[in-house]
């Protein structure tokens, strides 16, 4: 964990001097997710070796700016909130991992990481009528719109209703509506790594296999 912090304060100094970000290797890397001050939606793609709510808000919370952590239940169909007392301590202190899908409020801006190895087998959604989140895969690199995600979950059916993207400059979810054939409007753009809010009609296991399409060695912007 202290090698974590360590490594992540200098990614935190480095992006203040450049622009310019070198590539994360074949095996560990990182993608990078801009925080505004209020609610905030992002993921947990790289393995990081953290399993706890509060093991994920701990290099960014030295002074509490993490309010809550929000974390979808797709089977109480309701967000089960984490709420910080105070000294990074959350109640409750849920479990999360890799691909884990956190919706987060806080009193900064920064930029949140997720950094670490990549996992062993890549993100996998047991996708259940009505509302859920999901990430796209790190093996994913070729779905780059909205109605390219649904084609993926869905190609005969059209199960997937909404697709939200949440904006954390406007403070509002960006619904994305499939309006027959998988034709979403707006069909706005998404790269891996990239947490959804999604309504299905059916239950669905996406990706089908958590190995499939080629692995990218790309970083989100």
């Amino acid at each position: 964990m202290k090698k974590l912090l360590f490594v992540l304060l200098v990614l935190l100094a480095f992006g203040l001097l450049t622009a310019v970000e070198s590539d994360p290797s074949a095996t560990v890397g990182y993608v990078k997710y801009p925080s505004l001050i209020g609610n905030n939606l992002v993921a947990m793609p790289m393995n990081d070796g953290n399993t706890m709510v509060s093991e994920v808000c701990l290099p960014y919370n030295g002074a509490d700016a993490i309010n809550t952590v929000n974390l979808w239940d797709p089977i109480g169909q309701t967000w089960v909130a984490c709420v910080n007392y105070g000294g990074n301590y959350f109640d409750p202190d849920e479990l999360v991992g890799p691909g884990s899908i956190l919706f987060f409020n806080t009193y900064s801006a920064f930029d949140f990481y997720s950094i670490g190895a990549m996992p062993s087998t890549n993100a996998q959604y047991n996708i259940v009528i009505g509302n859920n989140t999901i990430m796209i895969p790190l093996n994913y690199s070729s779905l780059t719109l909205v109605s390219e995600v649904g084609m993926s979950i869905d190609p005969t059916n059209d199960a997937i209703n909404t697709m939200n993207i949440w904006d954390n400059v406007g403070q509002t979810w960006v619904a994305c509506v499939n309006y027959g054939g998988n034709y979403f409007d707006p069909d706005e753009s998404v790269t891996i790594g990239k947490p959804l809010f999604i309504n299905s009609y059916a239950n669905i296991t996406w990706p089908p296999s958590p190995r499939g399409e080629t692995r990218s060695t790309s970083r989100s912007k």
